[in-house]
Formats: structure tokens, sequence, C-alpha cells
């Protein structure tokens, strides 16, 4: 077990901090989507609904990621199948813009942490090489999401870092005993078996 460096200790603690307050934002949201609203007022909240619901996301990925980074990540490995995690991460993405085809296999992973990483990757590669959908294939233990723009590569490895979603996955991938590779324009994401 590794000491927490000052800075890794203060982002854990923001990542605490931050969750009641979006929950509090997320809980009103739901609230006032039950509500007969008017337009252009029922589009806002759902707008502000998605948007905590991103930031939840995200912060729970910062928080995984101080765990790598701070050598105290002890994954809750169950074993799940590839093809349900890849359409699980294509449903969280919820923008249709994700084609998920295969044959999946059994994989040794954290689910949640496993299947936000997914869409993280996915949503990434689509970001990076501007393209309006991505498909992604399911071959056992092997996730192959293409295309892959030669500028998403570098941020989808973890080379790059100008974004949180694409390294942070990267690392929980890795941390989880998995790889990433960027082959003939696609992103290979190999799952523990």
């Amino acid at each position: 077990m590794t000491q927490d460096r000052p800075y890794t200790k203060l982002v854990s603690i923001a990542c605490h901090d931050l969750v009641n307050p979006l929950a509090t934002v997320h809980g009103f949201a739901r609230t006032l989507e039950r509500l007969e609203l008017d337009e252009p007022a029922g589009r806002y909240v759902e707008m502000i609904r998605l948007a905590g619901e991103q930031m939840r996301e995200l912060i729970e990925q910062l928080r995984i990621a101080t765990q790598i980074e701070a050598g105290r990540y002890a994954p809750a490995l169950v074993g799940v199948d590839s093809l349900e995690l890849a359409r699980g991460a294509a449903e969280a993405l919820d923008d249709g813009r994700v084609t998920v085809s295969g044959e999946g296999s059994v994989v040794m992973v954290d689910p949640d942490p496993a299947r936000r990483a997914v869409a993280q990757l996915v949503r990434a590669a689509a970001r990076y090489g501007g393209y309006d959908s991505v498909e992604l294939v399911v071959r056992g233990p092997e996730l192959a999401v293409s295309p892959l723009g030669r500028a998403a590569a570098p941020v989808l490895l973890g080379e790059r870092f100008d974004e949180l979603g694409g390294p942070a996955a990267a690392m929980l991938i890795r941390a989880l005993g998995g790889s990433l590779a960027a082959e003939d324009e696609c992103l290979l994401i190999r799952l523990p078996e």
C-alpha cells in the first residue's frame, strides 16, 4: 500500500465532496421532469439532468483514477459477458451513434467501472475522430472500436491528456489487467479473462 501524495489525497477528497451537491441537482432535475413544463423549460430540465449524470460519471472516473494512482484500487472482479458489457456501454452513451455486434465471452472485470471506461473510450473515439457514428465489434474478450482517427489514438491510449474520459478509461482497463492498442484505424480493447 502506497502513501497518498497530498495532491492525490486532495483530488480524492474533492471527488467525495462533489457527490452530495451533484446528487441534489440531479434529484431536483428528476423531480422537475415529472412536472408538465412548457417548452423550452422541459428541454432545459432534461439537459440539466443529463449533464448531471455525465458529471457524476466523470467524478467516478476521477475517483477511480486517483485510487489507481495511489495504489489503492481494489476492483470487485466479476465474470460478465463482453457483448453485454459493450451493449451497456453503448446504451450509456444514449445517442444511437454506436453499433454493437459480434460474439462475447466471459471476462473478469469490475462491471460498472469497466462499462463506464468502454463508454468513455467509444465517446472519445467519435469526438477526436470527428465521426458521427462508431462501430464496436466484440470478439470474445476483445472489443474493437472503429474508425479510429490518428488524433484520437494518443488520447485513448492514455499517452496524451486532452480530456479526462479517455486517459482515465485507459488507466482502468490496464488496472483490471487488460490492454489497449491502436491498429489499422481501430482501437483494440483487450479485457482480462
